[in-house]
């Protein structure tokens, strides 16, 4: 078989993304169904209104930064469809920083190629920047500060993670694997870290597999580093500096709808998430904010047994707390999941699961439990049949197959730091001599 080409692949998805947005016009202007999703229009209503100068949480349920309003502005004076070239530029970006990521780690060319496949012809993925939602600009930025922790940039990673944070709330979640991965073991002061090899990890990974122990403790010892100062103020202030300047600009109610409405949610539609029937049945009461939170535990309890088993591994770690962080969500859509398979595709060729069986089993269940719970979906929002309790039982079967399915990964995933402590380097370096 001919050996894949990136480039090939970037341009031809490229040219299908484009081919897919001019379809999603034609197809809005003919069909009843619309093919442009309905956060779109909300997201250029918005941009709409900053352009003349007022406020864009006069859209009702515009609840992100005004930094997004602010990309989307051409769509008033350049075209309409101006967000969704935008956004599925991003997606071919994710794409590039895919490979990116994987040769810097040395994966053979091939396997690397075939791991961006899983992000460029993932169905969720190239409709969801077609369609003209904005998470392929978070997913861009979240690989990007992979990166610059890569390459040993933490001013820069810093920069981006209080960026992303802001512009999206989720990826506090990511916080202490980053934190506890700017080891000075890893991160010894003046030196670039080193990365850990792909074709290493047969040789090392029981090794240092197990070394949670070590990490953890020289946190403990270590906790006040220079890096870890730096990446934390730097991340903080610019955090505070747009969400400051934001509340400058639009006061308490871009505070609310920007970040505290993501905190305290209560939305009563049907969705994923096995929260909705609870929240749908007390919708309208008094529900105290102890109870709207106590949702969290959960996922708190989920990400922190996560993070001290995986953080060394960071992508790995990155990836097996967003899943479990939307499984457990109190609101699920399906643009949550394109959070999770831009991580997937950096952990494929350190996984020891057989494709034909084992990975095509997880895939079917996955898409099993989500077309089981979409049919009661359609159910009840198209045929206005009562069927909100079979809804919720369709919901715990999907957290039940994503539990599975996110234990099966763990099992037969190749643990493996991404990088290599500054002892190990030294004693290959002393055998090396000898």
């Amino acid at each position: 078989m001919p050996s894949l080409d990136i480039h090939s692949l970037l341009l031809f998805s490229a040219i299908f993304r484009a081919i897919l947005i001019l379809y999603g016009e034609w197809q809005d202007a003919h069909m009843e169904v619309r093919y442009t999703d309905v956060d779109y229009l909300v997201f250029s209503d918005a941009a709409s209104l900053m352009a003349l100068g007022d406020s864009p949480y006069k859209r009702t349920t515009y609840r992100y930064s005004p930094l997004l309003a602010l990309l989307l502005l051409p769509n008033s004076f350049i075209h309409s469809s101006w967000g969704k070239f935008l956004f599925s530029a991003s997606d071919i970006l994710v794409g590039y920083f895919i490979y990116y990521i994987l040769k810097l780690r040395k994966v053979p060319e091939n396997l690397c190629n075939y791991s961006v496949m899983t992000w460029l012809f993932n169905p969720f993925t190239f409709t969801i920047g077609t369609r003209g939602n904005c998470e392929p600009i978070v997913c861009a930025m979240i690989l990007w500060i992979i990166i610059c922790l890569m390459k040993g940039n933490v001013l820069q990673s810093a920069f981006w993670y209080g960026l992303v944070v802001h512009f999206r709330i989720y990826p506090i979640i990511y916080s202490i694997p980053i934190i506890l991965v700017l080891d000075p073991n890893f991160f010894p002061s003046g030196q670039k870290p080193v990365l850990r090899n792909w074709s290493a990890i047969q040789g090392e990974t029981s090794k240092d597999g197990n070394d949670w122990y070590t990490l953890h403790s020289n946190l403990l010892k270590n906790i006040f580093t220079r890096d870890r100062l730096i990446f934390g103020l730097i991340s903080g202030l610019v955090f505070l500096f747009f969400t400051g300047l934001f509340f400058c600009l639009y006061g308490w109610e871009f505070l609310h709808e920007a970040l505290l409405y993501h905190l305290t949610r209560t939305d009563p539609r049907h969705n994923f998430s096995i929260y909705f029937y609870h929240i749908y049945l007390h919708y309208g009461n008094d529900i105290a904010v102890a109870e709207k939170l106590i949702s969290f535990l959960p996922q708190f309890s989920v990400q922190l047994a996560l993070i001290f088993c995986f953080a060394q591994d960071l992508p790995f770690c990155l990836f097996v707390q967003t899943v479990a962080f939307v499984a457990f969500n109190k609101v699920i859509t399906a643009q949550y999941f394109v959070w999770f398979f831009c991580l997937l595709p950096l952990i494929l060729p350190w996984s020891k699961m057989n494709l034909k069986w084992e990975g095509l089993s997880c895939i079917l269940l996955w898409i099993v439990a989500q077309t089981h719970w979409l049919w009661w979906g359609y159910l009840l929002e198209f045929k206005g049949q009562n069927v909100f309790l079979q809804l919720w039982v369709a919901s715990l079967v999907f957290l039940a197959a994503n539990i599975f399915i996110l234990v099966m990964i763990i099992r037969h995933h190749r643990y493996a730091s991404i990088f290599k402590g500054l002892e190990h380097a030294k004693s290959k370096n002393v055998a090396k001599l000898e």
